[in-house]
C-alpha cells in the first residue's frame, strides 16, 4: 500500500506502447519545481520508488512512469522496442506530455543509464540531475562478472552457478532461479531482507522476455558519441555509488565524474547497489538538498546550504540572548503514541497525567493518528497538527488481514513506506520546533530510523514498549525465520553501536513478563537482552480498579441490569476483529437458551461498520466507548482478541474471559499468552474452536468459576513516568 497517493495519473502513447505514468502534485507548493523518477531495468516497475516518492512529494512536484511493458504499461516484447535510443524516446515523451519546464531527473542502474542518455540528447529537459549506481555509457565490469563460470548448456551445465546465470536462454527457462540470485547481489548490504523480497516479488510479477530483450539489446546509441556529449555537459549532476555494488563497478561513476565537467561524486564505503532502498533517508535528503540547489529554493533545515546560511551562534552571541529562553519558560514534549491498539493511547495519558505532576511547566503535543486521536481528544489532550498529514498504518494492516488472521510482522514489513514517510514528517518536525523531550511508546519508525541516522536526533528520547523480539511464525517456513533472526540481529547491533540513543528505555510490565526464547542464532534470549537495557515499570492499565467504587453501582451507572449477565466482546481500534464479532454474534442465540438473561455488548471500534453486522436478539453495537475499561470492570464476562491491553485490563479487574488470538499474530500467540499464562488470567480459545457450541459451554463454565489472577500493577504510570521524567 502506498505511504500517499497520486493526484493523477495516465498514459503517454508512443511507437506501440501505452506508458503509465503517476503525477503527485497535491502535497507540495503549488509552484513546486517537478522531479521526474526514471524507470530502471523492466524486471521492476515504478514501485521500486516506493522509498522517495512520499519524501519528495511533500516538497517537489513528483512523475514516475513504469517502462513500456512493464509495470502498467503496455509495448510489443520485440527488442528493438526495449533498447537505449527507444527508452529515452519514451523518457522525452512522458517528460513533455507531464511536465511544463525543465526537471531534475533522477535514475538507478538502468535508470541512471537513461538518465545520462537524456541529459546527453535533450539537455533542454533537463535542469539537473542525479544518478544511483550505473555504469553505461561508462562500463567498468564489477568484480563478480571477471571469472564466470562456463555458460549455461541445458546437457552440461544444467544449473549454472553465479553471474553464468546471467545468460538469456537461462534467465528464459529459470526465471526465478535467476531472479533469486540477481536480487541478492542488487541488494547486497546487510539487513536487506526486505528489498531482496520486494525485488524478487515485482521481478516475478513482470514478463522476463522483456527483460531479456531489454539486457541484450539495450544499447544501441553511439558510446563515443553519448560521451562527447556528456563530455561538454552543462548540466548540475550528482553521482551516487556504493563501494560494495555488485552489480556496477563504481569505477563507472569516477569515470563518469571525470568526463562531466559539472558532476559532483559520492562514493559510500561498504554500500551496495540500491542505496535509496537501504538507506532512503540519507539519501532522501541527498535527492532533496541538491534539487534545491539546481532550482535555487530555501534549503532543507539542517542541510550543508541551509548550515551556511544560518551559521552556530558562538557562545559570546548564546551568552549575550541568554535572558531570552528564561529558566521558567514552559517546557515542551513529543509524544508519540502507537496507531496499532487503542491500548498505546489510555497508557500513555495516564502517563502524561503523572508527568505534569511531576512537571507542572511540561507542555505535551502529541503526534498520533485515527483512532488513537478519539482517545486523546476524549482526554483533552493537544494533538499536534502535522498528526493529520501521518500516513496510515492502520490501513496497511487491514489491507493484510485475513479471516481473523493478521501476519503482523509481514504487514510491519509492508508498511516500510508508510513508515519511512512518517519519520521524516517528525524529522521536518522537530528540526521545525524545539522539544525537550521526545516519548515515543512503539514508534518503530523513529527507533529504526533514527538508530540508522542518529546524527537526526534532536532531543532528549525516551522510548517504550511492551514487547521485545520478533518471533517467526510456521507458517512463514524457512524464509520467515531468516527475516525474523536478521530484524532481531538488526535491532540488537542498533543498540549496541548506539547505546546513548535512547536517553530512557522503558519496558511496560516486569522482568517475568518478557519471554526466555533466544532472539536468534548467537543472541541472548529476549529476557537476557531486555534486562540489560531498559528499566521496567510494571504494567500500565491507565486506570486503578480500585478507585471505580462499588460494582453495583457502576453497574447501574451503565445501565447493566441486576439480573443480566453481561457479555462484552471487544476486538480493538482496526477493522481485523469483524470476523471475530460475527462468530460470537452466531453463537449468541445458543448462548441465551442457557443463559436467557444473556446481554451481549459488541464493541466493533470505529473502523467496522456497525449497521453491517447481524441483528440478533440480545446483541446491541456501539462503535465507541469512551473508557471502556469501566464497561470491562462491570460486565460478567468478555470475549475479546488476544491484544495486551484489553486481556489486562479484564485480568486487571478480575474478570473472566476468552481471548482468541490473530493467527498469524507472533505477538498475540507469543508475547501477550505469555503474560496472561504467568498472571493465570484468561481462557485461550482457537478461532476455529469458536463453535455456538462451545462458546456456550466455556461462558457458562467461566461464569460459574471465580477468577484466581495475580494481582496487576496499579502504579506502572507513575513508576514509567517518574523514569520518563528524569530525562527532564
Amino acid at each position: 500500500m502506498r505511504a500517499v497517493q497520486s493526484t493523477r495519473e495516465g498514459f503517454v502513447e508512443r511507437d506501440e506502447a501505452r506508458l503509465h505514468y503517476d503525477v503527485y502534485e497535491h502535497l507540495c507548493p503549488e509552484d513546486a519545481p517537478s522531479i521526474v523518477l526514471l524507470p530502471t531495468w523492466t524486471v521492476v516497475h515504478a514501485e521500486a520508488w516506493k522509498m522517495q516518492i512520499p519524501y519528495l512529494a511533500h516538497h517537489y512536484r513528483v512523475v514516475v512512469y513504469d517502462a513500456a511493458r512493464s509495470g502498467q504499461s503496455t509495448g510489443p516484447r520485440r527488442a528493438d522496442r526495449h533498447t537505449q535510443s527507444a527508452r529515452l524516446a519514451d523518457a522525452t515523451a512522458v517528460i513533455e506530455a507531464t511536465c511544463a519546464e525543465p526537471v531534475l531527473i533522477a535514475g538507478v542502474s538502468m535508470g541512471g543509464t537513461l538518465t545520462y542518455s537524456v541529459m546527453a540528447y535533450r539537455p533542454d529537459l533537463v535542469r539537473g540531475a542525479v544518478i544511483f549506481g550505473a555504469n553505461h555509457p561508462f562500463l567498468v565490469d564489477p568484480p563478480g562478472w571477471r571469472d564466470v563460470p562456463p555458460a549455461y548448456h541445458p546437457a552440461t551445465n544444467p544449473r549454472p552457478e553465479g553471474w553464468a546465470k546471467v545468460n538469456p536462454e537461462y534467465m528464459s527457462q529459470e526465471w526465478r532461479d535467476f531472479v533469486s540470485f540477481f536480487m541478492a547481489q542488487v541488494a547486497s548490504d546487510e539487513h536487506s531482507t526486505k528489498a531482496i523480497d520486494d525485488l524478487t516479488a515485482w521481478a516475478m510479477s513482470q514478463d522476463p522476455e522483456v527483460a531479456i530483450a531489454a539486457i541484450t539489446q539495450a544499447e544501441d546509441l553511439d558510446l563515443e558519441d553519448w560521451r562527447r556529449r556528456l563530455s561538454e555537459s552543462t548540466i548540475p549532476t550528482l553521482i551516487i555509488h556504493g563501494t560494495d555494488d555488485q552489480i556496477c563497478h563504481p569505477d563507472c561513476s569516477r569515470l563518469a565524474a571525470a568526463t562531466i565537467p559539472t558532476a559532483r561524486l559520492l562514493i559510500d564505503e561498504g554500500v551496495g547497489h540500491v542505496p535509496g532502498s537501504r538507506y532512503p533517508v540519507l539519501n532522501n535528503h541527498r535527492l532533496r538538498d541538491f534539487a534545491d540547489e539546481v532550482f535555487d529554493r530555501e534549503p532543507r533545515p539542517g542541510s550543508e546550504r541551509w548550515r551556511a546560511l544560518h551559521p552556530e551562534p558562538t557562545r559570546e552571541e548564546l551568552d549575550a540572548t541568554a535572558w531570552a529562553a528564561p529558566a521558567s519558560s514552559p517546557r515542551k514534549a513529543l509524544y508519540l503514541s502507537s496507531p496499532i491498539g487503542l491500548g498505546h493511547a489510555r497508557r500513555d495519558v495516564a502517563i502524561a497525567e503523572e508527568l505534569r505532576s511531576l512537571h507542572p511547566d511540561l507542555v505535551i503535543d502529541w503526534l498520533a493518528d485515527d483512532p488513537v486521536t478519539q482517545v486523546l481528544e476524549a482526554s483533552g489532550e493537544r494533538i499536534h497538527p502535522a498528526s493529520r498529514l501521518l500516513a496510515s498504518e492502520l490501513a496497511v494492516l487491514e489491507a493484510e488481514c485475513g479471516e481473523h488472521s493478521l501476519n503482523v510482522l509481514e504487514a510491519v514489513r509492508d508498511m516500510d513506506a508508510v513508515q519511512l514517510h512518517n519519520f521524516h514528517l517528525l524529522d521536518e518536525l522537530t528540526a521545525s520546533e524545539h522539544y525537550d523531550l521526545v516519548i515515543a511508546d512503539e514508534a518503530w519508525e523513529l527507533d529504526y530510523h533514527l538508530f540508522e541516522n542518529p546524527h537526526l536526533k534532536r532531543s532528549p528520547l525516551a522510548w517504550m514498549t511492551d514487547f521485545v523480539g520478533n518471533y517467526a511464525m510456521p507458517s512463514g517456513g524457512e524464509r520467515q525465520v531468516e527475516v525474523v533472526n536478521d530484524m532481531n540481529a538488526q535491532m540488537v547491533e542498533h543498540v549496541a553501536d548506539h547505546p546513548g540513543l535512547r536517553d530512557a528505555s522503558v519496558f511496560v510490565g516486569s522482568e517475568t513478563d518478557v519471554p526466555e526464547d533466544p532472539l536468534g542464532p548467537g543472541l541472548p534470549t529476549m529476557r537476557e537482552w531486555t534486562e540489560q537495557h531498559f528499566d521496567f515499570a510494571g504494567y500500565i492499565t491507565g486506570f486503578d480498579p480500585r478507585t471505580l467504587g462499588d460494582r453495583e453501582r457502576l453497574r447501574a451507572e451503565l445501565g447493566f441490569g441486576e439480573r443480566e449477565k453481561v457479555c462484552m466482546v471487544c476486538v480493538g481500534g482496526s477493522g481485523v476483529g469483524v470476523d471475530l464479532i460475527r462468530r460470537v454474534v452466531a453463537a449468541a442465540s445458543t448462548v441465551r437458551r442457557t443463559l436467557p438473561e444473556l446481554r451481549m455488548i459488541v464493541v466493533t471500534g470505529p473502523r467496522i461498520d456497525r449497521s453491517r453486522m447481524p441483528v440478533v436478539e440480545g446483541v446491541e453495537y456501539h462503535a465507541y466507548v469512551d473508557r471502556l475499561y469501566r464497561w470491562l470492570a462491570a460486565c460478567d464476562v468478555a470475549i475479546v482478541q488476544g491484544g495486551l491491553t484489553t486481556t489486562m485490563e479484564l485480568t486487571a479487574s478480575r474478570v473472566p474471559f476468552i481471548y482468541v488470538p490473530l493467527r498469524e499474530h507472533f505477538e498475540q500467540n507469543h508475547h501477550v499468552a505469555a503474560r496472561l499464562r504467568r498472571y493465570r488470567a484468561g481462557l485461550r480459545m482457537d478461532y476455529d474452536e469458536l463453535s455456538p457450541e462451545r462458546v456456550a459451554d466455556a461462558l457458562g463454565a467461566l461464569l460459574a468459576s471465580e477468577p484466581d489472577y495475580l494481582p496487576v500493577e496499579t502504579d506502572g504510570a507513575a513508576r514509567a513516568a517518574a523514569l520518563i521524567g528524569a530525562v527532564l
